[in-house]
């Protein structure tokens, strides 16, 4: 059966992802599908760096604004969603561009990675959570090393999140986060993808962008869109969007509006280097970089590129 060609624009945020999307989906009758696990809640636009009309200049964007901030995203949520778009896209004879930076979400989506049912369980974490408590992170990695001694061996002995994930796993599935994870491979993926990722050889030249970048959202109501967020929502994964964050205690009147701008900025740098550090792990990335290019000559280089991968 012949694979379905999918194309991702990736890389850490304030590359230009948007916007080289735009402009490939223009050239090849694409639709864009969103990878970011924040752009999915309505409302949170302007923390989020949602596209606006503008932006998505006429091109159908998925996966934007389709839950509330009080529910949870999953990235097996993502994978069915996406799933259904890009059927969806092809259906109509056009080629599906996935843009974002939630690495977990395009890897995953891409390598069709397989969720085992199941694996959530509150009162088991809430019982993990009590005896890391009473008990210290010790005694719950040793426990993880008699239960799955290979996922203890890729785990941190103080990283108590991953240690009660793992365990919450066996303890509510019955199997193992390693049996997990090679379940999760057997089927091979129903996609051929190209991915292009945005970085640049100044690291400088991305924190600049970035820096701008929180100047303008502050300037387009940022500080009111955080307030309005913590007035109707309840706590959720929403919670964690950076933005909202930096900007609460400005709020609260903890400390200056420059002083949370700082705190936004540095960080988003850090998010932004985190990106790259998962990004660069995969081999498949062909690499631009944006400080190499003026945004014609990089449209068109990707445009060359995806020409050949699509045969055209």
């Amino acid at each position: 059966m012949e694979k379905i060609k999918v194309v991702a624009v990736v890389g850490p945020t304030a590359s230009g992802k948007t916007s080289l999307a735009v402009k490939l989906a223009k050239l090849f009758d694409g639709e864009v599908i969103s990878a970011d696990s924040m752009q999915v809640y309505k409302g949170m636009d302007i923390a989020t760096a949602k596209p606006d009309d503008e932006e998505m200049s006429g091109i159908p964007h998925h996966l934007i604004s389709i839950i509330s901030p009080d529910e949870e995203f999953s990235v097996s949520r993502f994978k069915e969603l996406a799933t259904a778009a890009v059927n969806d896209i092809v259906s109509r004879g056009k080629l599906p561009i996935i843009a974002g930076g939630t690495g977990l979400y395009v890897d995953s989506f891409l390598g069709n990675t397989n969720f085992l049912e199941n694996t959530k369980n509150d009162e088991v974490r809430l019982e993990l959570n009590k005896r890391l408590e009473n008990e210290g992170t010790e005694s719950l990695y040793n426990e993880l090393k008699a239960k799955d001694p290979s996922a203890a061996e890729k785990i941190h002995p103080n990283n108590s999140l991953k240690i009660i994930r793992a365990l919450e796993i066996f303890y509510s599935s019955g199997k193992t986060l390693t049996c997990q994870n090679e379940l999760s491979h057997l089927e091979e993926s129903p996609y051929d993808s190209f991915i292009i990722g945005l970085n640049a050889t100044d690291r400088e030249i991305l924190y600049d962008r970035i820096n701008r970048r929180v100047d303008v959202m502050t300037d387009n109501g940022l500080v009111e869109e955080t307030r309005m967020f913590f007035e109707t929502e309840s706590a959720s994964t929403a919670c964690q969007a950076i933005g909202y964050k930096e900007m609460k205690p400005y709020i609260d009147g903890l400390l200056s509006l420059e002083e949370a701008k700082d705190n936004l900025k540095q960080a988003t740098r850090r998010y932004a280097k985190r990106q790259l550090t998962w990004f660069r792990r995969n081999e498949k990335v062909n690499w631009l970089n944006i400080d190499e290019f003026t945004p014609e000559t990089l449209a068109a280089k990707a445009e060359e590129m995806v020409r050949t991968f699509l045969g055209k």
